[in-house]
């Protein structure tokens, strides 16, 4: 009879714990109770037997029920370890989002490169990012929207591209044959890309200002740059830079190509 109630684990635990705690308040009561006749401060005492009282009630349960205990334990830590490896791309993408939150690379409207992808940013919640992608060579929508989880936030670079929204340092190249030299007409082309930036030329001086203040850099411009280079075959080559509004730089590019082209035949026809 005895042995089976001592092997009743949950009669056993009550009784324990029924004892100790009568005996912690029989004796943190006699002990204020004298310390009040004395006038003597034992708050101190007090506490330290609640807390030995406490940290053995614990310690007695802990070896009663080590087995189960042991056991829960490793249900536990084989269900969490089970539910990581289901949820593990969330926890990334939210992962992702805190890191965003926190440094904020990027803000609502800015244009973006994550990867080969380059749009403005529409959105952002815990699970993805939504951007509308835009074709950097042209400066201009797609029409397509790009669902980016947000886990790739943090193993690929991201790259701020939100000055090249309203300025874009534009470059562009035209290959030729080496049939005409053109240092012959160079001059005459910088005199028309200048005349094509003039009339947005304060405003450009200002925003490069602004631009190379922010980013702590030197960029092109505001002026049009103009290079002759040859290819790996030996082709002409004219490397354009100029730095213009984002919605006029195909607008400039085809002017200066047309020039180049009348400047190319004119001079080749004169051979």
């Amino acid at each position: 009879m005895i042995q089976s109630l001592l092997e009743n684990k949950s009669l056993v635990t009550v009784v324990l714990a029924v004892v100790i705690i009568t005996v912690k308040l029989v004796v943190t009561r006699f002990i204020k109770r004298r310390a009040k006749k004395k006038k003597i401060d034992k708050r101190f005492t007090v506490n330290l037997l609640n807390n030995i009282f406490n940290f053995s009630l614990i310690l007695i349960m802990f070896n009663i029920w080590s087995v189960e205990i042991q056991k829960f334990a490793f249900s536990i830590a084989a269900f969490v370890v089970a539910i990581v490896l289901v949820t593990r791309e969330f926890i990334q993408c939210f992962i992702g989002f805190i890191y965003v939150v926190s440094n904020r690379p990027f803000r609502i409207g800015d244009w973006i490169q994550v990867g080969n992808y380059c749009g403005e940013v529409n959105s952002i919640d815990w699970i993805n990012l939504t951007i509308l992608e835009v074709n950097i060579s042209n400066y201009q929508f797609t029409g397509k929207t790009l669902y980016m989880p947000n886990n790739q936030l943090v193993t690929t670079a991201i790259k701020n591209l939100n000055f090249l929204k309203r300025y874009a340092v534009h470059h562009f190249t035209i290959t030729r044959d080496g049939s005409v030299n053109p240092f012959e007409f160079i001059d005459a082309l910088k005199v028309k890309a200048n005349s094509y930036c003039a009339d947005f030329n304060d405003v450009a001086v200002r925003y490069n200002q602004v631009i190379e203040n922010r980013l702590d850099i030197n960029i092109a411009g505001p002026e049009p740059h103009i290079e002759v280079a040859t290819s790996d075959i030996g082709d002409t080559q004219i490397i354009f830079t100029i730095f213009c509004p984002t919605e006029r730089a195909m607008e400039i590019e085809n002017k200066l190509t047309a020039d180049l082209m009348n400047f190319w035949f004119s001079a080749k026809s004169y051979k």
